[in-house]
């Protein structure tokens, strides 16, 4: 059989980041897979990532990955995924599974108990793989990015798994289209402007190492967090630090509210919260790396353009 060689086009948050992402390293690198040829759909099987072999295309799908699931579906191989975690909150025909697996803390008898042919997770809790594994049932990590390549490849390889390639590539292409045509309409400050983005009340955040930290460099934004806590990406900051950094914006991904940001003590007078350029975002979406990833980027955007444009 003729082996062909697919590059791609690219080449739960802070505890699904702490546990399976870390601090990013900003290097890119371009995906390759390999597969031989018997076809089913645009794949062709066996196909191989990494360690992971399938022999055939797999019906029984598990995600244990809330991104993981989100891609599936944009992919096209929803109809395939029988069950999936309980934070996959996305989309509708996802939840209307009804499953909310621990992804977590995961029951390897209730996985089991779908009689899957893939299942997918983010990272690997309590030894999951070898336990699966024993089960015959294969496993494919599909780590938190820490790029953009990631998660493009990431997309891909999904697609050569799920025997819907020619789909994930389309998806993979319009991503990256999209992206690239939501910096362009910003004309970038000639000094760049500063931001606090909120992983929860508590002052978490996320430093430019990351791959959210990434999402909002593509804008040329200067990050508050960035050296307060040295060696952590993901550090606490204090009150004090931010009144006294006053960013222009404010993103705030948790259920606290605009306006219960603005009451905080000493916030009232920051930049942000006077230009009223404290943004709530989704609480999901900067956390996964998947097709939403889009959303995320243009929130950004029309945040940057509208204190610009109040500037």
């Amino acid at each position: 059989m003729r082996k062909k060689s697919l590059v791609g086009f690219a080449g739960l948050f802070l505890l699904t980041a702490l546990t399976a992402c870390g601090g990013s390293d900003t290097t890119t690198e371009t995906s390759v897979v390999e597969t031989t040829e018997t076809t089913s759909a645009s794949s062709t099987y066996p196909v191989t990532v990494g360690d992971l072999t399938l022999a055939t295309q797999p019906m029984r799908i598990v995600s244990l990955s809330p991104t993981a699931t989100e891609m599936l579906y944009a992919i096209g191989a929803g109809k395939q995924v029988v069950a999936v975690d309980d934070y996959s909150n996305f989309p509708a025909e996802a939840v209307a599974l009804g499953t909310a697996l621990s992804g977590f803390e995961p029951n390897v008898e209730a996985i089991a108990g779908f009689k899957p042919d893939l299942v997918v997770i983010a990272y690997d809790p309590g030894g999951l793989i070898e336990q699966l594994k024993t089960l015959s049932i294969p496993v494919f990590i599909a780590p938190a990015a820490a790029t953009f390549d990631d998660a493009y490849a990431q997309i891909e390889q999904l697609g050569l798994l799920t025997g819907h390639l020619d789909t994930a590539l389309q998806v993979s292409a319009q991503m990256q289209a999209d992206i690239s045509a939501a910096v362009a309409e910003v004309k970038m400050p000639t000094s760049p402007l500063t931001y606090f983005h909120e992983l929860d009340n508590t002052l978490y955040s996320a430093t430019s190492n990351t791959f959210i930290g990434q999402v909002y460099g593509l804008f040329g934004l200067k990050n508050i967090a960035d050296g307060v806590v040295a060696g952590n990406d993901y550090p606490q900051l204090s009150a004090e630090v931010i009144v006294k950094a006053n960013p222009d914006i404010i993103f705030i991904s948790d259920s606290d509210s605009v306006e219960t940001v603005a009451a905080r003590d000493g916030w009232g007078k920051l930049k942000a919260v006077t230009s009223n350029q404290v943004i709530s975002l989704p609480a999901d979406i900067p956390s996964r790396w998947g097709p939403r990833l889009v959303e995320f980027v243009i929130a950004i955007r029309d945040a940057v353009v509208m204190t610009l444009a109040n500037a």
